[in-house]
């Protein structure tokens, strides 16, 4: 997609060029041409800065933020309005740059009708495939399905003839209750990484800026505005920042977005340390610092501390606020500073060839980007639980009569709650509770979606009215249901159609909606000086306001938000103070059913569909409640389907957790302070330390910090790495040798069940005692590579997974905060070899020293 003919170079090869300089076919030739990426990115920036030189003062004022809603018409598309665009500059040959959310598709995508009320979510806008969540794309630690998922979104960016993708999200699941989790890639720095890297590079080859974000340290929805995430600098840069890194050095991204937070004591979008020092001077970033939708706070030390873009409309960039910094000589700014913000994009924008191209809108193929959806979230998909093999499902389980109803035969039923969306539709980014409608930053409007009953009853190959798969909806108290839409008591629902051998697998959806601009967190604070129409997250800034009651919570409210029974009404966001939040008692629910008839669990699936990771009551484990568990996140449009596949086993689960599920009352949610979550307030600021150190996601648990874990399973419901199949695995052969200046881990991985599937080969490292001298102390173990590898029954392979000590993910350092650099400890590394995190799930492939 790079390249062709934008500007004055349709102009015969033969005449003489007469157009803009930055528009000559030689100059696009040559950077066409050029062999490196190095050499085609200063063709690039010669061309910007041709340009620069040729805009005038109001231009380039003009060029430093989006238009925002100020301006709302796109000149190339004039049935289209939208809030995502950069003014086009017709006199210059300039088109307009139009930008898309992200990360779960293409989302609010700068194109609703002229006559919508809204600009960015509205029924009239643009349709695209609803991916499912970019934590489900973890999930299947496969880069292969990583870079299916940037082909889709790129794809279908260029049929909409958008150019700047805001994703993806590489932010750490920190907290397992982040309103965002669903947007992230995990607890683990290397997985997320890896998965941002795979995604971005796709979309990068197809002419496209990619933007990791947010950057950085932004683990929280609560008072995200206002923050200051207090962040030691040796945790920074050994998990917050490594997936930036791994982003930036592998897959040379085109943008970064500075976050909302400030990060020990310094708003993100003017940090000199983070903006210049780490990402331009150490890491060679190339490209282009965006804000997140109104994350700056300043005019001049943005501009100066290596910010380079506002969006989506000017507030701190406005042309008179530029203007007044520019006339006053204590602030610092200049022309040459702003030059250098606009010379940091269209050199991207070039180098792309974003410019080149005419913006011209072509169909998208909903067919293709639907079959890839639906084969992501079966590769996403993890099997937690499979009591007696009972999954999958006899495809001929309730065929027998398939077009017509006749109680004498067999039929599933499929329970969920009323006010749900788990077992009533397709569930997605930006999802709403209580209402069928997509809402949030994440909203991507699909062509189509399949239902829970319709993929189901698709699968079993009968017919909706047959009354082969029955659908009951129950309501928050437990009291009433409907079944197929006919309302009853819920214990005559049990009775009559739970309760009934005919009813053959009785499947449970439950799971956790989240959205940007809140965490699933009930958290009780009062606001005294609010002005009208400002989010309470704003209120730190404002003169005059003031919050009391912040974090004062010694209980923790947060963990009830890592239940399958909390919910906000409405929006899927909680707020602070907090919105209606209800208690749906789906516990409760689950717990009535078996207690009607407690063979019932035996022909039970619990299908999840998370945000993250819940926490685990112990009615869900081993012998106790049902006799699978399937987690399947947000699936996307294609939910139906894929969760068919998934339970009639036309698909075979190979998805790993990427997150740790703990047991109810043992996790890390449990056992943290109010100034870990969600802060605490100081000098009327409200601040969050990440005082577990090191000790994030699995590695808390490794190193038992609670006390409370030294039987890991008295902790931990399902292991980070964990996922069963429909077949079996065993890995044999283990070793590890010096290759070169790398060293290979080598295992042998057989398939010893009687279908075919896919395993995950999963490398930990131990780091010597060294590391922990004049430092912080190290966790047990750090991820340092995977592979899947997918065989049929009966077969083997031989698999090996590399560990480069000078990949960008640091496998064998540690930060050494006296000498400001990475360096690897002296001693002897142990290599873990196995299929998840568990200390009964590794085996040791042998040690190297250093």
């Amino acid at each position: 997609m790079r390249g062709g003919g934008g500007g004055g170079s349709d102009q015969a090869a033969e005449e003489p060029y007469t157009g803009h300089a930055w528009f000559d076919p030689a100059i696009i030739a040559q950077q066409n041409a050029a062999a490196t990426d190095e050499a085609e990115e200063a063709v690039a920036r010669t061309r910007a800065r041709e340009l620069i030189a040729a805009m005038n003062e109001d231009q380039k004022l003009a060029q430093l933020a989006g238009a925002g809603r100020t301006n709302l018409d796109i000149p190339e598309l004039p049935d289209c309005k939208g809030a995502r665009h950069v003014l086009s500059i017709p006199e210059l040959g300039i088109q307009t740059v139009r930008i898309t959310n992200g990360p779960v598709g293409v989302g609010q995508n700068d194109c609703v009708a002229q006559g919508a009320q809204t600009p960015e979510v509205d029924p009239s806008s643009a349709k695209a495939t609803a991916l499912p969540s970019a934590i489900a794309l973890a999930a299947s630690f496969d880069r292969n399905t990583a870079r299916m998922y940037g082909e889709v979104i790129a794809t279908e960016m260029n049929n909409l003839a958008l150019h700047v993708f805001e994703a993806p999200g590489v932010n750490m699941a920190r907290i397992p209750n982040l309103g965002r989790n669903f947007e992230y890639f995990g607890e683990d720095p290397f997985l997320s990484g890896t998965m941002a890297i795979e995604e971005a590079r796709v979309i990068q080859e197809a002419g496209l800026v990619a933007m990791p974000k947010h950057f950085v340290a932004n683990e929280q929805e609560t008072l995200r505005n206002s923050i200051n995430s207090i962040v030691d600098e040796q945790v920074l840069r050994e998990i917050y920042l490594i997936p930036f890194e791994m982003a930036v050095k592998d897959a040379k991204v085109s943008s970064i977005m500075c976050a909302y937070n400030n990060l020990n004591g310094v708003q993100a979008c003017e940090n000199d340390v983070l903006l210049n020092k780490i990402l331009r001077d150490e890491w060679d970033f190339t490209g282009y610092v965006q804000t997140d939708f109104g994350a700056a706070k300043s005019t001049a030390d943005t501009l100066k501390n290596g910010l380079d873009h506002e969006m989506n409309n000017a507030v701190w960039w406005t042309p008179d606020r530029m203007k007044a910094a520019l006339a006053d000589p204590m602030t610092g700014v200049t022309w040459g500073l702003i030059d250098r913000a606009l010379e940091r994009r269209f050199t991207q924008l070039f180098k792309l060839g974003i410019l080149d191209r005419p913006i011209q809108q072509t169909p998208i193929d909903f067919a293709a980007g639907g079959e890839k959806a639906r084969e992501i979230g079966v590769k996403a998909a993890v099997l937690l639980k499979n009591r007696n093999n009972f999954l999958p499902l006899p495809e001929d389980m309730v065929a027998r009569n398939p077009t017509y109803i006749d109680p004498s035969t067999d039929w599933v039923t499929i329970i969920g709650k009323a006010t749900q969306p788990f077992a009533r539709r397709a569930v997605q980014g930006g999802s709403e509770v209580d209402t069928d409608r997509i809402a949030g930053s994440s909203d991507v409007l699909p062509e189509y979606t399949v239902s829970p009953v319709d993929g189901i009853a698709d699968g079993f190959g009968v017919s909706l009215n047959s009354g082969k798969v029955k659908l009951i909806l129950v309501d928050d108290d437990n009291h009433r249901a409907s079944v197929n839409g006919i309302p009853m008591l819920f214990s005559e629902a049990i009775a009559n159609h739970i309760n009934q051998d005919q009813n053959k697998a009785i499947i449970i959806m439950a799971g956790t909606i989240a959205e940007e601009g809140g965490d699933r967190a009930t958290i009780t604070t009062t606001i005294t000086g609010l002005p009208p129409g400002y989010p309470e997250s704003y209120c730190p800034n404002i003169p005059g306001c003031a919050m009391t009651g912040f974090g004062a919570d010694p209980d923790n409210p947060a963990v009830s938000g890592l239940s399958l029974d909390w919910y906000t009404k409405g929006s899927p966001a909680s707020a602070t103070p907090p919105a209606d939040t209800g208690n749906n008692r789906t516990m409760e629910m689950i717990d009535a059913i078996f207690a009607a008839n407690a063979s019932l669990k035996d022909r039970t699936v619990l299908v999840l569909k998370d945000n993250a990771s819940i926490a685990v009551p112990d009615s869900l484990i081993g012998a106790n409640g049902p006799a699978a568990i399937l987690e399947v996140w947000f699936p996307g449009q294609e939910d139906g389907n894929i969760v068919a596949d998934l339970l009639l086993g036309k698909a075979n689960p190979s998805g790993k957790l990427p997150v740790t599920f703990a047991r109810k009352g043992q996790g890390f949610m449990d056992k943290i302070t109010p100034q870990q979550y969600p802060g605490t307030m100081v000098d009327g600021k409200p601040v969050v330390e990440y005082s577990e150190e090191l000790n994030m996601g699995y590695r808390w648990y490794d190193a038992n910090v609670s006390g409370s874990c030294g039987n890991y399973a008295d902790c931990v419901a399902f292991p980070f790495g964990y996922g069963l199949s429909y077949t079996t695995f065993s890995l044999s052969n283990r070793s590890v040798a010096a290759n070169g200046g790398v060293y290979d881990v080598k295992v042998r991985v057989s398939n010893t069940g009687s279908r075919k599937g896919a395993e995950v080969v999963q490398v930990y490292l131990q780091l010597p005692n060294s590391a922990n001298s004049g430092r912080l102390r190290q966790p047990p173990k750090r991820l340092v590579g995977f592979a899947k590898v997918e065989l049929e029954a009966g077969a083997s392979q031989d698999v090996t997974v590399t560990i480069d000590p000078a990949a960008s993910n640091h496998p064998l350092s540690v930060w050494d905060k006296a000498s400001k650099a990475w360096v690897v400890p002296s001693g002897s590394y142990t290599v873990l070899v196995g299929n998840s995190s568990s200390p009964e799930d590794l085996a040791s492939a042998g040690t190297f020293n250093r």
